[in-house]
C-alpha cells in the first residue's frame, strides 16, 4: 500500500557494525515499533526492506538509505521517530518520505567522504593531494577472492581537497586533537570496480608516499546524484518531497461536468 524512503546513520562506535549487522538490528526495530510491514512470497517470508548502497564496515556514516514496504499508510515523520527511538544510539534515522518516484539506488551515483589522517601534517597532505589531482592515472592494488586486481583511481574521483581541522563533522570531535591532523574532502563517483576512500588513500600513497601513521577516520557525509554544472551531490530525497508538495493536476468533478 504505501512504500518509505529513510535516511540513517552510523556513527560513533557503530560505525563497525557491519550491514548483516544493521540488517538484524532494523529488523528489531520494525518489530519493537509494530511497522505493519508487507512480507515477501515463499516458504521462509522476510519483511520488504531495500538496502542500497551501503558503507563499508569500519566507516561512518551521515547518508545511509534504504526503502521499506507497508501493508497500511503511516505518516512518515512518526514512523520515522518510532524507528529511530527503537535503534541503538548511533544508528540514528533522520529522515523519511512517502516514495513518490521511482529509482532510488539509481539516484545513488556519488558520494561525499571526509577523511580524518590523524598525525599527518596537514601541508604534507595537501602536497600529496596535489600529486593525486594532477597525476593522469592512479593506479591502486586491492585484495578480491580472485587474487590482487589492480585499476586505475583517478577518473571516479570527481574532486579531493584539504579542510581545515575546524570545518570537519562533528563525529571526529572525539579523535585526538594533541598531534597534527590532516582533512580531506572527497567526491567519488559509483562506478565499477567501485572506488572507496581506502582505495583513494592507496593512491596517495602510490603517488606521494603518504602514508598516515594510525588509520584513517573515514566519514560518508552525502550520496546522492552528482550536478555536473554545481560539482555538488544532491539529495535523493527531494524528488519525493516535491512531488508529495506538487499541486494536483486533476480536473474537479464539478468543473468536468459543468455545461459550456
Amino acid at each position: 500500500m504505501q512504500r518509505i524512503r529513510l535516511r540513517y546513520t552510523k556513527r560513533g562506535r557503530l560505525r563497525f557494525t557491519s550491514h548483516r549487522d544493521f540488517q538484524r538490528a532494523f529488523e528489531r526495530a520494525l518489530r519493537r515499533a509494530e511497522v505493519p510491514m508487507a512480507y515477501s512470497a515463499g516458504f521462509t517470508p522476510h519483511p520488504k526492506v531495500s538496502y542500497a548502497n551501503a558503507a563499508p564496515t569500519g566507516t561512518g556514516s551521515e547518508a545511509e538509505y534504504l526503502e521499506i514496504a507497508l501493508t497500511e499508510a503511516r505518516d512518515p515523520e512518526k514512523l520515522r521517530v518510532l524507528l529511530d527511538e527503537s535503534l541503538p544510539a548511533g544508528l540514528d534515522v533522520i529522515d523519511a518520505v512517502e516514495a513518490r518516484t521511482s529509482g532510488l539506488a539509481d539516484r545513488l551515483t556519488a558520494s561525499v567522504w571526509e577523511l580524518r589522517l590523524d598525525g599527518v601534517d596537514p601541508a604534507e597532505a595537501e602536497r600529496a593531494v596535489a600529486a593525486f589531482n594532477t597525476a593522469e592515472t592512479v593506479e591502486v592494488q586491492r585484495r578480491a577472492k580472485n587474487g590482487v586486481r589492480t585499476f586505475d583511481a583517478r577518473p571516479a574521483v570527481v574532486r579531493l581537497e584539504t579542510h581545515g581541522a575546524q570545518e570537519t563533522h562533528s563525529s571526529q570531535a572525539d579523535r585526538p586533537t594533541d598531534q597534527p591532523c590532516a582533512i580531506l574532502r572527497l567526491v567519488v563517483r559509483h562506478v565499477t570496480p567501485a572506488v572507496r576512500p581506502d582505495d583513494v588513500l592507496s593512491g596517495l600513497r602510490a603517488v606521494a608516499d603518504l602514508a598516515p601513521p594510525v588509520p584513517a577516520a573515514v566519514t560518508r557525509l552525502a550520496q546522492g546524484l552528482f550536478d555536473e554544472e554545481t560539482g555538488t551531490v544532491t539529495d535523493p530525497l527531494a524528488p519525493d518531497r516535491e512531488a508529495a508538495t506538487a499541486p494536483s493536476t486533476a480536473v474537479p468533478a464539478a468543473a468536468a461536468t459543468a455545461p459550456a
